[in-house]
């Protein structure tokens, strides 16, 4: 696309010396560095960073490149925000939510619990006004966020024991990201935040007593049912995860529009790609899974009932102290509130009846 414009400038100008240093400053060479939160291990998120910079290259004639480098090996995966922050490197690919205790507003651009689903959040992000929201909130941190990956509904993770009452979740010590944390904790949980690449072996050796990462592909790969039998679902606290990729703002303001446009392009594409892949690779993995002997559970409701109950006091609790959190969770509540009317009338009652069919056919090929 350059070179064509290169062309064209060459055509409509001539051989004028004059015109050679204006063309150049249209399609100069970047390079930048992105550290990812993820281990490379995890091809499908850690892929999703990957993704952006092979089509920034692809769309700028390889003019503008961004070397993708995984969690650790340029800095620790929760501290990419304070690389980006401080320009130790340009861009980041994260989960927002990892970096609630800096401000409990990060969780809004990642996952809140008993939040709104990828479609519902991706509207919400891109077409109604959630990116405007948090673009002030993220120039205090020196960073412009774009939407860049999404896992979709998570699992609710593997655990020891299993988890029959609300008294059940009482000092058990769980791996969970983001202000679930803080949910949890009003529930007795004592809640760890602990990178991918290093749940596995706190699971096995009994430093925590369950962990929850994304789904069955991940899961799978990470080996969590080899150390916790039961594998708990829906992950409520996660109705998706938009993934993340985070800017210095600084830099952000150096790129030419066209390299801004071709950032932006490549986000969205891996945010479609990511969630695809998922969709495609969750299915098989999950029937492995129960397959090699996980035992699959539902949350039981008095449970789910409680997460929700206490998700929402800690949300009134927290806008009465942050006025930002305040902002954002009034504009993303009243989004989500009409999205569940329209969905419950169509999106529901579809999926509703067909995995009730599928249910049934199911049962009787048994």
């Amino acid at each position: 696309m350059i070179r064509r414009q290169l062309l064209a400038g060459g055509a409509v100008m001539g051989a004028s010396a004059l015109a050679a240093p204006a063309i150049a400053q249209t399609a100069p060479e970047i390079r930048w560095r992105l550290a990812s939160s993820f281990p490379r291990s995890l091809d499908t998120i850690y892929g999703a960073g990957e993704h952006v910079a092979k089509r920034v290259a692809a769309l700028t004639d390889n003019r503008f490149q961004i070397r993708a480098f995984p969690a650790g090996e340029l800095v620790p995966g929760l501290q990419v925000a304070d690389a980006v922050q401080n320009g130790t490197v340009e861009c980041a690919h994260t989960a927002s939510y990892y970096f609630v205790g800096k401000d409990p507003t990060f969780a809004f651009d990642g996952a809140v619990p008993f939040g709104m689903n990828m479609r519902q959040t991706n509207a919400w992000l891109q077409q109604g006004g959630g990116r405007d929201v948090l673009k002030e909130f993220f120039a205090t941190y020196n960073m412009v966020s774009i939407p860049a990956g999404n896992t979709g509904a998570q699992m609710g993770g593997w655990f020891r024991k299993e988890i029959k009452t609300v008294k059940d979740l009482e000092g058990l010590k769980f791996r969970v990201g983001g202000f679930a944390g803080n949910v949890l904790q009003k529930l007795g949980v004592v809640p760890q935040q602990i990178a991918g690449g290093d749940i596995y072996p706190a699971l096995e050796k009994g430093t925590i007593d369950a962990a929850e990462w994304i789904g069955p592909y991940d899961d799978e790969k990470l080996g969590f049912n080899r150390v916790a039998p039961f594998y708990y679902y829906p992950g409520w606290w996660e109705g998706c995860l938009n993934l993340s990729m985070f800017i210095n703002k600084a830099k952000y303001e150096e790129l030419p529009q066209l390299y801004k446009e071709a950032l932006e392009s490549a986000c969205r594409d891996a945010t479609i790609e990511t969630m695809a892949k998922y969709d495609v690779q969750n299915p098989p993995a999950l029937r492995r899974l129960i397959a090699g002997g996980a035992q699959l559970r539902p949350f039981p409701r008095d449970v789910m009932q409680a997460s929700y109950k206490a998700a929402f006091e800690l949300y009134d609790e927290t806008a009465a102290k942050n006025e930002t959190f305040k902002k954002v969770y009034a504009h993303w509540k009243a989004f989500r509130d009409e999205q569940y009317g329209w969905f419950r009338v169509a999106e529901y009652s579809f999926d509703q009846f067909v995995y009730a069919m599928y249910g049934q056919e199911a049962q009787a090929r048994r």
